[in-house]
């Protein structure tokens, strides 16, 4: 779990050409970052390997989307999914992160790679922001975080149900 940091409120940006980069293993613990990833975060190489990757989670974002998202690569498929990360100062920034599984010469899943672009901000503001407000409200409406995670959950998936996809499909529509 992330360390629990004052926020600041103050957004990191990276550029359009840049892709921040990372590998975990199957218990999502950092196997490689690359510099992009560093400099944005304001870790080094050596805070980062072998801890877990949740050390850059944000408390704004829903768990629901993160159990989605790992539920999608622990199944084998790919993701792609708005994330907003914890900078280690207490800043943070906006990312569209593609997730795959990363296969060995067998094709068994021995981690995960993510790949994360600068966010389109109008999908951002118009779409990600309302929704993830809206699913942080009902898990932080429950009494404890495991009945916060179940009824946001179970929001989504009935958010995405009606929308007939699944979240990654209901991201790429956003973008089309």
């Amino acid at each position: 779990m992330a360390k629990e940091l004052s926020l600041s409120g103050v957004e990191q940006f990276f550029d359009e050409d840049e892709l921040i980069v990372s590998k975990t293993n199957l218990k999502g613990h950092i196997t490689y970052c690359n510099d992009v990833f560093l400099r944005v975060a304001g870790y080094t190489e050596q805070e980062c390997i072998g801890q877990p990757h949740a050390m850059i989670r944000h408390p704004d974002m829903p768990r629901a989307i993160f159990a989605l998202l790992w539920e999608t690569i622990q199944n084998g498929d790919e993701i792609f999914a708005y994330v907003v990360n914890r900078c280690k100062n207490g800043d943070h920034y906006w990312v569209n992160a593609h997730v795959t599984p990363s296969r060995d010469a067998h094709g068994n899943v021995v981690g995960f790679h993510s790949n994360r672009r600068v966010p389109d901000r109008s999908i951002l503001d118009n779409h990600i922001r309302p929704l993830y407000a809206s699913l942080l409200k009902t898990e932080r409406a429950n009494a404890n975080r495991k009945d916060g995670l179940a009824a946001s959950l179970e929001q989504v998936k009935a958010f995405l149900a009606e929308k007939g996809m699944a979240y990654d499909r209901f991201v790429l529509t956003l973008a089309a």
